[in-house]
């Protein structure tokens, strides 16, 4: 196998099952080549990363950048810090490339976003903060892998956490249906928008467990059979209003909410833990959601961001990111393009036995 599939296979598994967490290193480790060398070997076997002897040493040389660059960061006083993770030996153009879901590109072949009613406008005294995870509306961390089909994994947390709200019922529900079936308007590991996948789930008449249909990360064949037997229904969605965090927080104090970021920049890619404020754009690349709110002791507000490249990513799968940013589209774009779905009626399509929730 030629080295660059061998690197593509590897970073995929790695990707994939989210194996392994984050390393520490010392400044000792980056004083000589030998030393650096040594870091990245622990790294290998930590992340159990495969490679031949030349594409190590392609490797190594990105390595030696992104430590330096973690170094150099966690060195400055900053409200977040950077760790070695499962990315430590990608370029940022690699990085982005994994899991890109060209948000921006779709928008723009679609157009304008479609104008809905804005129900939390109605919410008037929004509480300090609120945690979803906490009120138990919001399942354990994914991964959706080598896969660009992060807006199924955003979409999904909406329509899951509703489904609580409404039903007392947190079931974990099928990503991979809508990577394989919702074919109109999203494009499945090569990118698609939350709101069209809100809108295939309504016309669908809901969309089935992920125990029915379960992740794969790769596109695949609509399995109508799995298709046909919707578990969680939704009766639409609604936007948020764009470039309005204020709007943002109300609708986050009633319920999880999509939105799209701009998650391409080195410090995101190493995040590890605290209130991540760093430098980004607004090229709206990757889809999250979130799922809640607060304030640090030191007073700085924050929103709490469910990721879906493992736990070994962040805090734990999550990100806190600055609330109340300089600039009306917020942090890395976050209040651009929001939305979440509706769900009037506390129904569900079928009972389901305690092995489906």
């Amino acid at each position: 196998m030629e080295a660059g599939k061998v690197f593509f296979v590897a970073i995929s598994l790695a990707l994939f099952i989210g194996i392994a967490s984050s390393i520490d290193f010392t400044e000792e480790d980056l004083t000589t080549d030998e030393r650096l060398w040594d870091l990245y070997e622990r790294w290998r076997s930590h992340h159990t990363v495969s490679r031949d002897l030349g594409e190590k040493r392609k490797r190594f040389n990105v390595f030696k950048y992104n430590v330096q660059y973690i170094h150099k960061v966690n060195q400055m006083d900053k409200p977040y810090k950077l760790k070695l993770n499962k990315f430590a030996d990608m370029t940022n153009h690699e990085f982005k490339t994994g899991f890109d879901s060209k948000i921006q590109h779709f928008r723009a072949l679609q157009g304008e976003r479609r104008t809905t009613p804005f129900r939390h406008e109605k919410t008037t005294d929004p509480p300090p903060s609120i945690d979803w995870r906490q009120k138990g509306a919001v399942n354990p961390i994914k991964n959706q892998g080598h896969c660009g089909s992060c807006w199924a994994f955003s979409t999904i947390v909406g329509v899951e956490g509703i489904n609580k709200i409404k039903t007392n019922q947190l079931v974990s529900l099928s990503e991979q249906e809508l990577v394989d079936c919702d074919q109109s308007d999203n494009h499945g590991c090569d990118g698609g928008l939350m709101e069209n996948a809100y809108e295939f789930i309504k016309e669908n008449g809901g969309v089935t467990t992920e125990q029915i249909y379960p992740y794969f990360a790769r596109n695949g064949r609509c399995d109508t059979s799995k298709r046909n037997s919707p578990v969680v229904k939704i009766d639409g969605f609604e936007t948020v209003p764009a470039n309005d965090e204020n709007a943002l927080l109300k609708a986050v104090a009633n319920q999880p909410v999509s939105i799209a970021i701009d998650a391409g920049g080195l410090n995101f890619q190493f995040y590890s833990e605290g209130v991540f404020n760093g430098i980004c754009g607004t090229e709206l690349n990757h889809g999250v959601a979130i799922v809640g709110y607060g304030t640090t002791q030191e007073g700085m507000n924050y929103w709490i961001v469910r990721n879906s490249w493992g736990t070994g990513w962040g805090e734990q799968g999550y990100i806190r990111m600055h609330r109340g940013f300089v600039a009306p589209e917020g942090l890395c774009g976050l209040a651009m393009e929001c939305s979440y779905p509706i769900k009037a009626s506390s129904d569900n399509p079928k009972s389901l036995a305690k092995d489906e929730l």
